[in-house]
Parts: C-alpha cells; structure tokens; sequence
C-alpha cells in the first residue's frame, strides 16, 4: 500500500513539473533569428499539420507541443490558413491566437497618381507578395474578372496605397482599386458644380485625368480643370500635350514634335473638339474634386512660369504675351501663335 501511495504521489509530481514546464514553454518566447519568420498554413489544416508547417518554415517550435497547447486552449479547429510572419518576442499562445484572429502577414503595394493602366499592371506584375494570376489575361478579361461593367481599364482605378495578405491573388488589388475608385467618383459626382459640360460621371473622371497630368501644382488644378471646362463650352479644342502623348503610346519618346500634334489620332486634342474617347491617366482625389467643382474664372489658357506654377489668361493676346515672357525670353514683346 505503501509503494502505490508513493507511486501515485510520483507520478502526481511529475505530472506537476510537466504541466508547470508546459505553461512555461507557452508563455515563453519563441527565439528567431532577424526580424522575423514568414510561414504559410495551407487551407484543411489541422492542428498538427499547422505546427509541422511553422517548424519547416524555419520557426523553432515542436509540432507536437504545438497541437497539445491548441487542443489545451480549444482553438485546434479555428487555425486559419494564409501567409504568416512570427515576429520576434512571440509565444506559442500568441501564436495560437495569432492563427485563430488570421492575423496575416501584410505586404503594400501603392499605386501612383498620374500612372496609366499599364504602368499600373507593371507595377502589380512585378510585387513579390501577391499571386500572379492575371499575366495572360487581356486588359478587357481583367475587367470582366472583377465584375466591372466598364471594358477599357484607363482611369478607373485609384491610386493609393493598398494593405493585402502575402499570397493574396492581383485581382484583389484590381477589385479594390476600382471600387476605391467609383465610390471617390460617386461622391464627387454627388457633389457637383451646376451646369458642368460632362455628359455622364465617366467624362468627368476623363477630365479628371487630363487635370492630372497637366497639373504640377496641386494648388493649381481647379484652374487648369476650369480652363479647360471654359474651353469645352465654349467649342474650343482642348489642346492639350498629355492627350497627345497618350495617344502616340509606348512609342512616345519623351520629346512632343510638330509632326505629333498633326498625326491624327483619337487622343489628339489639337485636332478633335471635346474630350478624348477615354480617361488618359489614374486621378487622384484632388483632380477628381477639381474636374467637377472647378475654379471660377474665365481664363482659357495657361502657360508654365518655369517655377512649377503657371500664368493664367482671359485672352489670346494675353497668352501669347505670357508665353513670350515666360517661356521666349522675351520680356512681354508680343507675337502671335
């Protein structure tokens, strides 16, 4: 009797330091090395195959101990598959949680305003966190993918940074991005000037590009977006070089010539009244509220100072004297364009 009762007290005893040195284990940090250790738990994982991922990921951590501790706190169903970092100071109970909460490891990418759809592409193709699978879709079929009722892609995505899973796929970004964009649309829109020359939103968010483009100053964008408000109601040409450009495409070169502004093309506002059949550019917010709340002026013509800010003129005559002095040297002598 005396032998079990010792038994028994062994055993209760051993039991103790085995649960004391598991609750230490939980609560002590993991050691890693660097700054941190990304791992990927793949979807219809259990506990065990969990912590077998984390430790063939480089993560000093026993998959066994792993599955008793997630068993022990109840959360072995709740794991949920996706990337991972395990940061430096993490316990294994911060880490069940850490699973259970889905708490993913986070890439960013940040899309430019004044980028141009392909630019845009680019820039999603070549990030090392995000899934590529949209490399051999056309522009069209990216759209159908994210539901957009729109075929042509140009505008109509918001330029922003954007916070995504590691893994995650590039129609994420792609769905985001546009639905940033109509909803900024909408609310600008809504929120219009009266007696605007926009048939619809999309000739607004067309506007909204060229301002985009034309602009250097941000405090000058509701008068470039006014000139050229006052020169689609007056019937004028737009004239404007980033249309041009754009339509020129990837062959453009860097340097606009005469030759280019008598080539025509459906971008070429030189030649063509009204505004281009599409957006030429991703605008940002600040284009957006200038294209449809312009400046209150009634200049129509602008010329560059040299300073990144521009001179603005009622009149022809002006203009020309501006650009004479602005961009001739010519200290105001008069010439006609």
């Amino acid at each position: 009797m005396a032998f079990i009762t010792k038994t028994l007290g062994l055993g209760v005893l051993v039991a103790a330091i085995a649960g004391a040195g598991f609750n230490w284990w939980a609560k002590s940090p993991i050691i890693v090395e660097g700054d941190s250790v990304p791992f990927a738990i793949t979807k219809g994982s259990g506990a065990h195959a969990a912590g077998q991922q984390i430790a063939e990921a480089g993560v000093p951590i026993q998959p066994l101990l792993f599955n008793l501790l997630a068993r022990a706190t109840g959360k072995s169903g709740r794991l949920k598959a996706g990337s991972y970092e395990l940061k430096p100071g993490t316990t294994p109970l911060r880490l069940i949680d850490q699973l259970v909460r889905g708490e993913f490891a986070q890439e960013s990418l940040t899309i430019i305003e004044g980028w141009t759809f392909r630019q845009m592409r680019q820039a999603i193709a070549a990030h090392q966190g995000l899934k590529h699978d949209t490399a051999k879709l056309s522009d069209r079929e990216v759209m159908a993918k994210i539901g957009s009722t729109y075929e042509k892609p140009e505008g109509l995505f918001f330029p922003d940074t954007y916070l995504f899973a590691k893994g995650s796929s590039e129609l994420d970004i792609y769905r985001q991005s546009h639905a940033a964009l109509l909803d900024r649309l909408k609310k600008a829109w809504d929120k219009r000037d009266a007696d605007l020359p926009y048939k619809d939103p999309y000739e607004a968010l067309t506007m909204a590009s060229i301002v985009e483009k034309e602009t250097g100053q941000k405090s000058e964008r509701a008068m470039i977006a006014a000139v050229f408000v006052n020169r689609l109601r007056a019937g004028m040409m737009l004239q404007t070089d980033p249309t041009v450009i754009y339509g020129i495409g990837s062959s453009f070169d860097g340097n606009i010539r005469k030759k280019d502004l008598e080539t025509d093309t459906p971008y070429n506002t030189y030649l063509r009244v009204g505004l281009p059949p599409t957006p030429i550019a991703l605008p940002g917010v600040q284009s957006l509220t200038a294209a449809l709340a312009p400046a209150h002026t009634g200049a129509l013509y602008f010329v560059a100072r040299g300073n990144g800010t521009s001179h603005f003129s009622d009149n022809l005559n002006d203009h020309n004297k501006a650009v004479n002095q602005y961009q001739r040297g010519l200290n105001g002598k008069a010439t006609q364009q």
